[in-house]
């Protein structure tokens, strides 16, 4: 792995210190799990020092705190990005479940990361109040794309945020967590460039067609 080289006589830059930190700890945490990762392991390939990670973080368990809450603010931060005002209901979903597919796409690391939490029982999540808080910008956004489609007459299933942001997280996450057993069962390459654009129309037309009543409403 390369480490993160400091430029010669460069005065250190609390913020760009930080920032390096939290990108060599995200790939070591992805990579070994929160038991396997090391401090020291960190600092040196950061070239900085555990003491230096300790002053800047406090310790293994809010470094990789930090670390949830900055992989979680990258994703808020992407959605936050639709502009839900001015697209068309329909649009504006299927926008959101093709965003989430591309991110999630782009950043396995993230997608690691949330693995090793729940395989810790969210146990570092529930830590931070950052965290706690991330969940309802998600929601508060598919709400207004929900009661926009309902208003117009766009959606006619009577569907709950939660349950979409559940159904557009289960397909995308699958695709990167799930990619090996997949392909090892079934010779498919989840992550296949050239299959990409087939897979987020998918997540996307499956949105649609569930809130445009292109099935049974499951209530019923």
């Amino acid at each position: 792995m390369t480490a993160v080289h400091p430029a010669p006589g460069r005065q250190r830059d609390p913020a760009r210190t930080r920032a390096e930190i939290l990108d060599v700890a995200a790939r070591e945490f992805a990579r070994l799990g929160y038991d396997g990762a090391r401090v020291d392991e960190i600092a040196a390939l950061t070239r900085t020092t555990k003491r230096m990670i300790y002053y800047y973080f406090g310790g293994k368990e809010q470094l990789f705190v930090a670390v949830l809450e900055r992989a979680y603010t990258e994703v808020r931060s992407a959605e936050a990005g639709i502009d839900v005002a001015h697209l068309a209901p329909v649009e504006a979903i299927r926008r959101l479940a093709e965003l989430t597919y591309d991110h999630h796409h782009g950043h396995p690391d993230f997608i690691r990361l949330v693995s090793i939490e729940n395989i810790h029982l969210a146990e570092h999540l529930r830590t931070s109040e950052v965290l706690a808080n991330l969940g309802a910008p998600a929601i508060d956004l598919i709400s207004r794309i929900l009661a926009a489609g309902t208003a117009s007459g766009d959606f006619t299933t009577d569907a709950d945020a939660v349950d979409v942001h559940m159904m557009i997280s289960a397909f995308c996450v699958f695709a990167v967590a799930n990619q090996h057993t997949f392909q090892a069962l079934f010779d498919r390459d989840l992550t296949a460039e050239a299959d990409r654009d087939r897979y987020r129309r998918m997540i996307g037309e499956m949105v649609v067609a569930y809130l445009t009543g292109g099935g049974r409403n499951v209530d019923e």
